[in-house]
């Protein structure tokens, strides 16, 4: 039979309890104490309320991180770039400023993104050669302006019912694949593929590209048109970036842009270029002489070169050797005829690359 405890030796137990307990309470008395408490013996574990308190961040299993921080900047620059070209876009269209603004770029459950919109457009598009759909959605209000822009009006919005008429529905689709195409130009140093409208719903809860939980990342944006200002939205899923989740980077997608700007950029060069004067050297030859016998050369002098009558001579343009030519006369001029040109380094190779009208402009300039 257990040993019964006497009065005392329960209220000392009770008291032993209590003092361990207000130790273990606080998190920050635990830090202050936390030179004091010391372990009795080198060999014995720390015990859990001798331990600093343990660092640790929440996780929500409803709203779980597929993208990486520095791939959400990615997104963010990228998506940076079709405001500005959807903006221009739209102001040259419309003939009147429009201002597409970027206000943020996160990663949620489809779910929480379906029940953000009411009242909008909402754009089915497939992204070939991906696997799986976008929303490319707009406030019905934004929509309604712009096509009262392209009817001749002032971009007043004055109907109140979301059923859009076959003219307004044709107006829309124009507008739409304006942001399409603009949406491929910014990601094409990314990834390339072929964005196409498949649905067009006004009721959010009939459109269901992946299911409620997936991962989701919505990419807001302030659209504004003359007075009039709304929101736009793309939906990407996860699952269908996912292909392509190694290339979100900041560095590829620099590195990518500036290739993409010099490749650009090579034809305007090269055409301004092409009206640049440089300086053309022919060098008849070359000797070795000592200092003493270039101090004695006077008027009447001969010096013998080390090329051979025969022999090409050497035509610089700046100080490359370009062509090989062979020396001549030409009416009362000296002259030289060119015989052979010399391979193009790299970086010339580039800048000699030129459009097809530059081209034919050249053609052109030669037959006659």
């Amino acid at each position: 039979m257990a040993e019964i405890l006497s009065q005392e030796e329960i209220e000392a137990l009770l008291a032993s309890l209590s003092s361990d307990g207000t130790e273990t309470t606080s998190p920050t008395a635990s830090r202050s104490s936390g030179n004091q408490a010391k372990p009795s013996s080198l060999s014995e574990p720390l015990r859990r309320d001798q331990r600093g308190p343990i660092a640790y961040e929440i996780y929500d299993f409803r709203r779980p991180d597929k993208f990486a921080k520095d791939q959400l900047r990615t997104l963010q620059m990228l998506h940076e770039t079709f405001a500005r070209l959807y903006a221009s876009s739209l102001s040259a269209y419309l003939r009147v400023p429009v201002h597409v603004d970027l206000v943020s770029v996160e990663q949620v459950p489809y779910e929480e993104y379906i029940r953000s919109l009411s009242s909008s457009i909402i754009n089915v598009f497939s992204m070939a050669p991906l696997a799986g759909q976008a929303i490319l959605e707009v406030e019905l209000n934004v929509i309604l302006c712009m096509i009262d822009r392209l009817l001749g009006g002032p971009g007043s919005v004055v109907k109140s019912s979301s059923v859009l008429t076959d003219i307004e529905k044709a107006l829309t689709d124009s507008i739409i694949n304006r942001a399409l195409k603009d949406f491929r130009t910014a990601w094409e140093g990314i990834a390339q593929f072929n964005p196409k409208r498949e649905t067009m719903e006004t009721q959010a809860q009939f459109v269901q590209i992946v299911p409620p939980n997936d991962v989701v990342v919505s990419i807001l944006f302030e659209v504004k048109v003359g007075e009039l200002r709304g929101a736009m939205s793309i939906c990407i899923p996860y699952l269908l970036l996912k292909p392509i989740t190694g290339k979100l980077s900041a560095q590829r997608w620099f590195s990518s842009s500036l290739r993409k700007n010099v490749g650009r950029h090579a034809p305007v060069l090269a055409q301004r270029l092409a009206k640049t004067y440089l300086t053309c050297v022919v060098r008849l030859g070359s000797t070795q002489m000592t200092v003493q016998q270039l101090l004695e050369l006077k008027e009447g002098d001969i010096v013998t070169l080390s090329r051979k009558q025969n022999e090409e001579v050497e035509v610089l343009i700046g100080d490359r050797v370009k062509f090989r030519a062979q020396p001549g006369v030409r009416g009362k001029k000296l002259a030289i005829h060119i015989t052979r040109v010399e391979p193009a380094t790299e970086q010339e190779a580039l800048l000699t690359h030129r459009s097809p009208s530059s081209r034919r402009a050249s053609k052109m300039k030669n037959a006659v």
